[in-house]
């Protein structure tokens, strides 16, 4: 059995093809909103059950958001960003060790050899699906930033133009050091499209090669063999998980810290990044 790189159609609504990495996507969607519609429905003033695991889910975020934020204020408005697309990926990854994914489908004949176009396959094994979440997620930083230090601030970060024309009142090195901060906002914007890239091949690649893997075993082995490899591959979904949500939570933060307002500000985000980048590369290690 292969895997194809891309997410095969099942079905077609119109013209719209409904793949089945789209089916999934769906599939988590759906228990994600049920189970907020349940735990929603039996809120009560004393939690007990489910609304008791779920205030704890949600202190547990707050708890690590604040760890980034030093601030609970702006943790909570962090929160519904960073925990929906922890959750969504979390149980995406998760959706993959269902039994038939990716092996129960429609039986078809490519170039001669019978294939099976599977109904179900994780979302996030589809680059569609990863690069959207990226997406998603710089957009969401460039709205905050907006929202919280203003747009022309916010902007400057990338296109410093007020700063070369109040440097010609100075002349000399003011100019030239407008110049430079101009050069460096551009190469800003090139990191933001990178930024994505980054994500979504990330999360991508991850979840795609354990299809791959998993797939290969099973073929060659049907039982006990692929088994720890399983085990690998849910250490790898919550990992995975942790590490898209992490750095989307750093990009937020960077996004909403005013630029040069003073150095020790300046000096705290870059001590971010640097602390986001090798937290991420321990998690992935």
């Amino acid at each position: 059995m292969a895997v194809s790189l891309a997410a095969e159609p099942v079905a077609h609504l119109g013209t719209f093809p409904i793949t089945n990495s789209l089916i999934n996507a769906w599939l988590a969607l759906v228990v994600i909103i049920a189970l907020g519609a349940v735990i929603r429905k039996s809120k009560k003033a004393v939690p007990r059950g489910l609304q008791n695991a779920a205030e704890a889910v949600i202190e547990i975020f707050l708890n690590f958001i604040d760890q980034v934020t030093q601030n609970r204020a702006k943790s909570k408005k962090f929160l519904p960003i960073v925990g929906s697309l922890f959750v969504f990926i979390l149980l995406s990854n998760l959706m993959a060790q269902i039994p038939g994914t990716g092996t129960i489908g429609l039986k078809e004949i490519e170039h001669g050899v019978p294939t099976i176009i599977p109904f179900l396959r994780p979302a996030t094994s589809d680059l569609n699906q990863t690069l959207a979440l990226s997406v998603f997620a710089v957009i969401a930083s460039h709205i905050f930033g907006i929202i919280t230090i203003g747009f022309f601030k916010h902007a400057n970060k990338f296109i410093n133009l007020g700063g070369i024309w109040k440097s010609f009142r100075h002349g000399g090195i003011a100019i030239f050091t407008a110049v430079i901060e101009f050069m460096v906002g551009l190469i800003e914007l090139v990191s933001e499209a990178a930024k994505i890239l980054s994500l979504s091949l990330r999360l991508f690649g991850n979840i795609f090669a354990g299809e791959v893997l998993l797939t290969v075993l099973s073929s060659l082995v049907a039982f006990l063999m692929p088994l720890p490899f399983q085990f690998l591959e849910l250490i790898v979904a919550v990992i995975q998980a942790m590490v898209f949500s992490m750095l989307t939570l750093v990009y937020l933060e960077i996004a909403t810290t005013s630029p040069h307002g003073d150095e020790e500000a300046h000096e705290g985000v870059s001590a971010l990044a640097e602390t986001g980048e090798h937290a991420v590369g321990r998690a992935e290690s």
